[in-house]
């Protein structure tokens, strides 16, 4: 090998121990998600309020928004109130309802036969007879066992209160501290598909059940 051969090669063994090879990155799974800058997207805070209740798959509250928008609860909760307002003024086919504690967006009730003939497409979906008397007895009586349930109703209700209990309409509470007997009532599902708050804007029975107070009396008396 010749002197300029052997020095060309030192040259390049030279440069090749210069090389730094960077190793692959490290993901930390428990970095922070970037930054969004609200005021640079075309609708602000309110689109991303609209981007997140269109990903839900229960209601959310307006704490864990804020949280996600990183912004105040009392801001959050302004614009969630005005994007329900717009869109009630503007008679749009969905609506923000307010229910079982958190916000989401539902098909507005102007168009449910449209909405119920698209998902159900012919098919039985609702619920039967028994279970809808059932989850009725179990909303206005609760915490209630399933032995006075049946005794409201006067039919075994254990396999309804299964099916109920499946769906996520309803869970156990606790249990009775006199029989030992489980307790059952609705759940946070069961206000969502209701669209109701709370338990306590169910409709008030007396006006369709002249009897419930005669119930009453049998129940006190411990007859049902």
């Amino acid at each position: 090998m010749t002197e300029e051969q052997q020095g060309a090669v030192g040259s390049v063994e030279t440069d090749a121990a210069d090389v730094v090879v960077d190793e692959d990155p490290v993901v930390d799974a428990a970095a922070e998600p970037p930054a969004i800058d609200l005021e640079a997207t075309p609708s602000g805070a309110r689109g991303a309020i609209e981007a997140v209740l269109m990903v839900v798959d229960e209601p959310v509250d307006e704490t864990a928004l804020a949280q996600a928008l990183d912004l105040p609860p009392g801001q959050v909760a302004e614009l969630v109130r005005s994007l329900a307002a717009e869109y009630d003024d503007a008679g749009r086919g969905f609506e923000l309802r307010l229910v079982a504690g958190g916000w989401r967006v539902f098909s507005r009730s102007d168009y449910a036969p449209v909405v119920e003939r698209f998902v159900v497409g012919g098919q039985q979906a609702r619920l039967t007879q028994a279970a809808l008397e059932t989850l009725a007895v179990v909303a206005y009586r609760q915490p209630v066992s399933r032995a006075r349930v049946s005794a409201v109703r006067g039919v075994n209700v254990d396999g309804v209160m299964r099916t109920l209990v499946t769906r996520g309409l309803v869970a156990e509470t606790g249990s009775d501290p006199e029989t030992g007997a489980v307790l059952y009532g609705t759940t946070s599902t069961f206000l969502e598909r209701m669209g109701l708050r709370s338990v306590d804007e169910l409709p008030a029975l007396a006006p369709y059940l002249p009897e419930v107070d005669a119930l009453d009396d049998l129940e006190r008396d411990g007859v049902a």
